[in-house]
């Protein structure tokens, strides 16, 4: 198991500065990586101070010589998959290799798409980030590119420089247990980073049958023999052993990375800070 900072990138963490002493505290604590959301709006109605998360992640890559990083996770169907192809080789060439891509749909789909004129109807947002996938890892490849696809179109391009990381940088996919599509779409990639969410929509925490049966499934769409990264989060109790009886069951159960998340509604950076530097829960 390896333990990651999951922060979000508004209000107190909108800070590139505080963010990445934040970062820095938390490798010289012991933690594995710092990941950060990534959202333009999210609610838009609170006007929230939000700050973008590749600049975020930029002062993390400049602040830190360990840790992996990356957006938990990017709605990829909102961006320009050529664009963010430059983006994420830039930051994985200035962190020497430590960048971890998680992709998903993005929530909450009126807000980070509709109020700007972009479609927020799931299949089509799934089909853009199909798609978005195809003409991202092809452009990692620094061949030449030609893609014909329904939202996408890429004519003769070829991306340099390439990736540090080999075959390409690592790609987690989200989506909601017990959803087939996102979980075959991250049999196709290096991992997935699911949720689960109650009859009212709530997020709640996968219990370790949860996991076992997506792995089950998972293994059943996957091709490749290479590990699989399952990632899960929330908020450790901060006595050692009630972490670990927290942690433990998720690790058999095949979690392989746990995400310590600041939950803006809760504490504030200060807070979460002091959390960071005791360190992963259980150590």
């Amino acid at each position: 198991m390896r333990y990651a900072v999951n922060v979000p990138n508004f209000e107190d963490y909108s800070d590139v500065r505080a963010v990445a002493a934040l970062a820095a505290d938390a490798e010289a604590a012991g933690w594995d990586g710092f990941f950060v959301w990534d959202h333009l709006a999210f609610v838009k109605a609170l006007r929230l101070r939000i700050a973008d998360p590749w600049i975020l992640l930029t002062g993390v890559a400049l602040a830190t010589e360990r840790l992996r990083l990356g957006p938990m996770v990017t709605p990829l169907a909102r961006r320009r998959p050529w664009k963010v192809a430059r983006e994420t080789v830039t930051l994985d060439r200035l962190s020497g290799g430590r960048l971890t891509l998680g992709v998903g749909l993005g929530e909450p789909p009126e807000d980070e798409y509709g109020s700007f004129g972009e479609p927020t109807d799931p299949h089509v947002r799934a089909a853009k980030l199909d798609e978005g996938l195809e003409v991202l890892t092809r452009l990692w490849s620094g061949e030449t590119v030609s893609f014909q696809g329904r939202h996408y179109q890429v004519d003769q391009v070829a991306f340099q420089p390439t990736p540090v990381q080999r075959p390409r940088i690592p790609i987690w996919v989200a989506g909601a247990w017990p959803r087939r599509g996102p979980l075959r779409r991250a049999a196709r990639f290096d991992g997935s980073c699911p949720l689960k969410l109650d009859q009212q929509g709530e997020l709640i925490p996968l219990d370790p049958d949860d996991l076992r049966g997506l792995l089950q499934v998972v293994q059943g769409y996957r091709r490749s023999s290479e590990p699989f990264d399952l990632l899960v989060g929330g908020t450790t109790p901060d006595d050692p052993a009630a972490a670990r009886d927290l942690i433990d069951p998720l690790a058999e159960a095949g979690v392989t990375w746990w995400q310590e998340v600041a939950d803006p509604r809760q504490s504030d950076l200060e807070t979460f800070r002091r959390r960071v530097r005791k360190g992963p829960p259980g150590a």
